[in-house]
């Protein structure tokens, strides 16, 4: 009996996800609208990269020119400002996010597994961030309702609809990185922000899944102690690999504009996932060994320090926009999907023009 409730648990988890998946790609324009080229763009010049295909292509001379850029965009784009905002919108919607993650996480697991199985990721935290997250997570499984009934499913949207707003801040962030403005519908916007907040949620419930299952797995394999070791230092490369998938998605849907063909993105995705990894691994070592944030705010520096980690997250995913966009902006190529287009007619503005080059 528990394996076939756990089985219909599992499936209508897969059920919601694909539709999610589906939902989303429906609501992609399947035409593009065409954009005025920058006046002042200079011609295409070989020897900067602007006839790269791909963006192993560019030239040394070229990414030169990508990375000047870049620290240009993000001082006048004012970055750490813009990320400032995702932050609030994301802490607001941080607790309504974890009320869908147990929801959800309850349709594959026992939702009273959860934090043990989080713990295994709090080293990706700042100290003490994961006791707060831990305590609110315990009183949302002992309110929880286990019936899949209507009142489950409409609790589960009305905490998809609370969380999807930190969605839709940082949508806005990538139409800043990518120099666009919004030109999606009021309703297609936030369709396609709830179904991206959805299959955010189903992932994040797979990757804590893993995590827990994993130890559990590996005991019934009958492995030596080293092996056991290996394979459980594996799950973190699989873990990596979910995040730079995650990252490339936001790429993909967060700016209002033509999507860009997969070779353009996975240059600021993986440096955005290794960037954040080291960063996390730094400012923990950082508040555990220099600062004491708990005797500068009291009871409300672990609060502050996750914060500040937020931030710190926030800024990383949009410099990984701002690095992918100047690196369309290099060539003349069309970077977007679908048949070529002549500059102009591409629907992105950084596929519509020529960034400037170093003098």
């Amino acid at each position: 009996m528990p394996n076939a409730l756990h089985a219909g648990r599992l499936l209508t988890a897969v059920t919601i996800m694909v539709a999610a998946v589906a939902a989303v790609a429906l609501t992609q324009d399947t035409h593009r609208k065409p954009v005025t080229p920058l006046p002042g763009a200079r011609r295409a010049d070989d020897g900067h990269g602007r006839h790269a295909e791909v963006p192993e292509a560019i030239p040394l001379t070229g990414l030169r020119d990508v990375l000047w850029r870049v620290a240009h965009e993000v001082v006048n784009d004012r970055v750490t400002l813009i990320a400032a905002g995702v932050t609030f919108y994301l802490l607001l919607a941080l607790f309504p996010a974890l009320a869908a993650l147990v929801s959800l996480y309850g349709l594959v697991a026992d939702p009273i597994t959860i934090s043990d199985h989080l713990r295994q990721l709090a080293g990706l935290l700042p100290p003490g961030a994961f006791d707060l997250l831990a305590e609110q997570i315990k009183g949302l499984v002992e309110r929880r309702d286990s019936a899949l009934g209507i009142t489950f499913f409409f609790g589960l949207a009305i905490a998809l609809w609370s969380t999807h707003s930190g969605t839709l801040a940082i949508f806005d962030a990538m139409n800043v990185a990518y120099e666009e403005r919004e030109k999606r519908s009021f309703i297609r916007l936030n369709l396609i922000g709830l179904c991206f907040t959805l299959c955010a949620m189903l992932s994040a419930v797979v990757m804590v899944t893993l995590v827990g299952v994993m130890p559990v797995v590996l005991s019934y394999l009958w492995l030596d102690q080293f092996n056991e070791h290996m394979a459980l230092l594996l799950r973190w490369p699989f873990l990596l690999l979910v995040v730079v998938v995650a990252v490339t998605a936001v790429y993909r849907f967060g700016p209002s504009r033509a999507p860009a063909k997969l070779r353009w993105m996975t240059w600021g995705a993986v440096l955005t996932t290794v960037a954040w990894s080291a960063m996390s691994i730094g400012f923990s070592f950082y508040l555990q060994h220099f600062a004491n944030y708990n005797a500068t705010y009291g009871t409300l520096g672990a609060l502050i320090g996750f914060l500040i980690w937020t931030w710190l997250s926030v800024v990383i995913l949009i410099v990984g926009g701002e690095l992918n966009a100047e690196l369309e902006h290099q060539t003349a190529k069309d970077t977007t999907t679908g048949t070529p287009l002549p500059m102009g007619e591409r629907g992105a503005y950084v596929a519509d023009t020529l960034g400037e080059t170093v003098a």
